[in-house]
């Protein structure tokens, strides 16, 4: 399906057009103006946007090699669908590397850096009646990108951000149907974890903690032909 674009908060910068482009078609993914599925019309984005042609093909090309969109035959660049194979593949990757990352936290992390993501829960806590806030979904991922910080391992941070889009979009899909009370009710055994500095205590609950969240987005996924049925013996 061809959407319209909704091209008002874009401020190109001239010398990197087609790396601003990029950000832009994320952001507009993760924000949910594009879809899985839908399909992007080069010449189409670049009038809409007041671009040439070429940086928005030069983005559609990093893009794909992202793994973001697909070039189908005959209909030109789609946003990729993601099927429950690559939605196990995110999980299980992630499942790994935030495993890993709140082992070295819980010995890396300073006392006041552990307070401090603490503080930031806290925080998170109060906005749960607040009505005006609808998700705490961006808080949740905050205080997972906190916790690769902590690690202080260069690679393994290199790693997550190079899937971070594709949690984001998972994070999407499975963040509507999230609560806010869920949301505080998670995370809190992450925190605890930290302030034990029990590394297998910490990388067990990490990791638990991405299962239950894959178990949850495939429960609530609808059955699809492709769907592979992974057990948990494939995690722990």
């Amino acid at each position: 399906m061809d959407r319209q674009v909704h091209t008002q908060p874009l401020i190109i910068q001239k010398q990197n057009i087609s790396e601003e482009l990029v950000k832009y078609i994320k952001q507009q993914i993760i924000s949910g103006e594009l879809n899985p599925g839908d399909r992007i019309v080069e010449t189409k984005l670049a009038r809409e946007l007041g671009v040439s042609q070429t940086p928005v093909r030069e983005a559609i090309r990093h893009l794909h090699g992202e793994g973001v969109i697909t070039i189908v035959p005959n209909k030109g660049p789609m946003v990729r669908t993601l099927d429950m194979k690559d939605v196990f593949e995110i999980y299980s990757v992630r499942s790994m590397l935030e495993g890993l990352a709140i082992r070295l936290a819980t010995q890396q992390a300073t006392d006041e850096q552990i307070a401090e993501l603490e503080q930031f829960y806290e925080e998170m806590k109060r906005k749960l009646p607040d009505d005006s806030v609808p998700s705490l979904l961006q808080d949740s991922s905050h205080i997972h990108r906190t916790i690769i910080e902590m690690s202080n391992h260069s690679r393994l941070t290199t790693m997550y951000q190079s899937i971070s889009f594709q949690i984001s979009l998972v994070n999407r899909l499975l963040g509507a149907k999230s609560t806010k009370q869920k949301e505080i009710d998670q995370h809190l055994e992450l925190i605890e974890a930290l302030k034990k500095r029990n590394p297998d205590e910490a990388e067990q609950t990490m990791r638990k903690h991405i299962f239950r969240s894959y178990r949850d987005f495939v429960q609530l996924a609808e059955k699809k032909e492709q769907q592979v049925d992974f057990d948990e013996k494939q995690w722990f």
